[in-house]
C-alpha cells in the first residue's frame, strides 16, 4: 500500500534495510524530517548514519522500504570534510559562485546571514576552522532550502564555537521554516538546538527528545554515562553569548569574566 506523505513532512523513509556480506548496515529504519524542525540523527562510526542520509536524499537505494520527498523539495548539503589545494587561487566570493547561478549581492547575504561577510575576499583556504564552516554553511543556503542536512556541522571547532553554531542552525530554522537534518555522533555537542534525536547503531535504538534519549538504556550502552552526566550544560537556556575572547555577553552587552 503506498504511503503519502504527510502535509508538513519534506522526507519520510519507511522500513529502509540494506546489507553487505549478510550482515545489515540498516535494518527497517524509519526517518521523518518535518518543516521547521531540526532532527539530529547520531550513532557511532560505522552505524549507518551516511547510508541513512544518502537513501533519504536519493543518492542511494535501500534493498527494502519505501522513501518519499516533497514535491520539488529543495536541499542545501553541508559535507563533514571539504578538501581544497592550498596551491588553488580561491576566493570565498568565487567558491561561493562555483556550480552555482546566484546573484554578488546574495552571496554576501549569504555570508551575512552566518555571520562572516568579511571573509569574501578571502582565499578559502585560509579561513580559521569556524570561519570556513560558516562559509560551508552559507554555500548550503544559497538555494533557500526547505531541507538543510549538515553532516558533522561543528567539526574542527572548539566548545564555544559549537555552541554558537548550533545557535545560529536554530536561528536560521526559525527565520527560515526549513527542516533541518543533522548529522552527529555527539548528542552532548548538539542537544540544545534538536526538537528530536533518533539513535542509529544499523537499527533504531531509540528515537525521542533529546533528554529522554540521553537517559535510553541503549543509548547509555554506545555513550558512556559520562555523556549524560555532561548534558545539563547543553540544556539550559541561552541569555547569554560568548565574544572572540571567550567571555560570556549578556544581551545588553555586558562582558563577565
Amino acid at each position: 500500500m503506498r504511503h503519502e506523505i504527510l502535509p508538513d513532512s519534506l522526507i519520510e523513509v519507511r522500513g529502509a534495510t540494506v546489507r553487505h556480506n549478510g550482515h545489515a548496515t540498516l535494518d527497517s529504519v524509519d526517518l521523518t524530517v518535518r518543516a521547521g524542525e531540526i532532527i539530529t540523527l547520531i550513532g557511532p562510526n560505522g552505524s549507518g548514519k551516511t547510508t541513512l542520509v544518502k537513501i533519504a536524499l536519493g543518492l542511494s537505494h535501500s534493498e527494502s522500504g519505501t522513501v518519499h520527498r516533497k514535491d520539488g523539495l529543495r536541499i542545501g548539503y553541508m559535507p563533514q570534510h571539504l578538501t581544497i589545494d592550498r596551491t588553488l587561487p580561491l576566493t570565498v566570493r568565487r567558491f561561493l559562485s562555483l556550480g552555482t547561478t546566484g546573484k554578488a549581492s546574495g552571496l554576501r547575504e549569504a555570508l551575512a546571514e552566518v555571520g562572516v561577510a568579511y571573509t569574501i575576499d578571502s582565499p578559502f583556504q585560509a579561513l580559521s576552522g569556524g570561519a570556513a564552516r560558516r562559509v560551508l554553511l552559507a554555500r548550503a543556503l544559497l538555494g533557500e532550502p526547505d531541507l538543510l542536512v549538515l553532516d558533522e556541522p561543528s567539526a574542527g571547532m572548539d566548545v564555544i564555537g559549537q555552541g554558537e553554531f548550533y545557535d545560529l542552525i536554530r536561528r536560521i530554522r526559525d527565520e527560515q521554516g526549513c527542516g533541518v537534518l543533522l548529522v552527529s555522533h555527539d548528542l552532548h555537542l548538539v542537544m540544545a538546538a534538536t526538537d528530536q534525536v533518533l539513535c542509529l547503531n544499523h537499527h533504531i535504538c531509540c528515537v525521542g527528545q533529546p533528554e529522554a534519549v540521553a537517559q535510553h538504556p541503549e543509548y547509555l550502552a554506545l555513550f558512556g554515562t559520562e555523556l549524560r552526566d555532561s548534558l545539563a550544560v547543553y540544556t539550559h537556556e541561552h541569555d547569554h553569548h560568548h565574544d572572540l575572547t571567550g567571555e560570556t555577553v549578556d544581551h545588553s552587552g555586558h562582558s563577565h569574566g
